[in-house]
């Protein structure tokens, strides 16, 4: 996904930063992640209150085989509910919500 593409996707949210991150970008608002792109998905931040709300859309939990311990690692992210990435207005309010998740995440 492009960076054009990414600020119009969260235009409702209000203007937001691109940095590139190991793999992929990092999405910041007002100097906090909210959003990342992983091999080209769009993955949302959240946390234990809104995890129900991401799963519940169809969203995604993002894991990964931790090799070194043999276990499955979570991490705060959530795939984009699809019906979001072709509506603004719909986006806005994840774009919102998982905001709200970075800076709960901060504290």
């Amino acid at each position: 996904m492009d960076d054009e593409r990414i600020r119009e996707l969260f235009d409702g949210l209000g203007p937001v930063t691109i940095r590139r991150m190991f793999s992929g970008k990092g999405i910041y608002h007002n100097g906090v992640i909210f959003a990342l792109i992983l091999r080209g998905e769009l993955m949302l931040k959240g946390d234990d209150e809104i995890a129900a709300e991401y799963e519940a859309a169809g969203g995604r939990h993002w894991t990964y085989l931790n090799k070194r311990h043999g276990r499955e690692v979570a991490m705060p992210y959530w795939t984009a509910p699809e019906s979001a990435l072709d509506d603004p207005d719909e986006m806005a309010l994840w774009a919102r919500r998982a905001y709200q998740a970075g800076l709960r995440s901060e504290k």
